[in-house]
């Protein structure tokens, strides 16, 4: 395993110590050395709603897990490594692949979720890593509506080393984002990275305004955008189910971020939002570092969220 691996499996399982210590606190030591009968696996079920992992998927970890410690004694280890597979079978098939040097260039991505979710901060951490990587990468602000938005999303493009557009506030995102793209192909960009509003409080407004977008993106290119990432703050905690459904069943969802797992008690949450969705979880983040946003590999999180460490 490469140091920089290493280095991230360890963020990973820091940035989830709140999570793990709830979970070890309220699950684990209830089971050390004691047989698992049925009340004992009610229980479990029970904590494991309460850590935010949601009932349907609750119900189907503590069947897992039962099937490999019901009816045994197991110490503190054990139990977490049952644990930790069955929440990793859970995600198995929850996980996505992000690849924007893979596709055709231009590649367009767009960034939507609700304002304070993280989107400016990832956009601006995929930026980064995109340039290190050689990528040409234009950003475009797409959220006219908060001048400090904009600001802050040029702070990111200018330390990354992409190219940055934006327009005055109030502008029309949808024009804004033409335009760029437009400017993507003639220039021989490799990836062209969107922020959007985020505005819930007139949510069909908001939905209206990011369909807009979509539509005049496949006026230059059909096929844009490539990607549209939803993100999410798991601190609101279940609160990112509903803000997952909002925008999920309005606009082309193809990929999941979860942000600021070390911030919250709930990490947990990750796991009924990666069911609920039809999209798959692509990346999470773990810290305000560009390197704490990594791809989502659901052992490495299961792990780290029971407070192993991944070997």
């Amino acid at each position: 395993m490469t140091q920089e691996k290493q280095g991230w499996l360890q963020r990973l399982t820091t940035g989830l110590s709140r999570s793990s210590r709830q979970m070890s606190e309220t699950v684990v030591a209830s089971f050390v050395k004691q047989p698992l009968d049925q009340a004992k696996l009610d229980e479990l079920e029970e904590m494991l709603i309460e850590a935010d992992l949601g009932p349907h998927s609750a119900a189907r970890i503590t069947a897992r897990f039962a099937e490999t410690r019901f009816g045994k004694s197991a110490d503190e280890t054990e139990i977490k490594e049952a644990l930790a597979q069955a929440i990793g079978d859970e995600l198995a098939v929850r996980r996505g692949t992000f690849d924007p040097l893979g596709g055709p260039k231009p590649y367009v991505v767009m960034f939507i979720g609700v304002n304070g979710s993280g989107k400016t901060t990832t956009l601006g951490k995929i930026a980064t890593d995109l340039t290190r990587q050689g990528a040409k990468v234009l950003v475009a602000a797409g959220d006219t509506f908060r001048a400090a938005a904009v600001e802050q999303l040029a702070v990111w493009a200018q330390r990354a080393g992409a190219d940055f557009m934006s327009r005055p506030t109030g502008s029309d995102a949808a024009g804004l984002a033409y335009d760029a793209l437009e400017r993507a192909r003639a220039e021989n960009y490799d990836v062209l990275l969107i922020d959007t509003a985020g505005r819930l409080q007139n949510k069909q407004g908001l939905m209206d305004e990011l369909l807009k977008i979509n539509r005049v993106l496949k006026k230059v290119d059909p096929e844009a955008p490539h990607e549209t990432l939803l993100v999410l703050d798991a601190t609101v905690g279940r609160n990112a189910l509903a803000q997952e459904n909002i925008f999920g069943n309005q606009i082309g969802v193809s990929g999941i971020v979860m942000t600021k797992l070390d911030g919250t008690a709930r990490g947990g949450v990750l796991v009924p939002v990666a069911q609920a969705s039809d999209s798959p979880i692509k990346l999470i983040g773990v810290g305000e570092g560009v390197d704490d946003l990594q791809p989502f590999e659901p052992r490495a999180f299961a792990r780290s969220l029971v407070g192993l460490d991944t070997p």
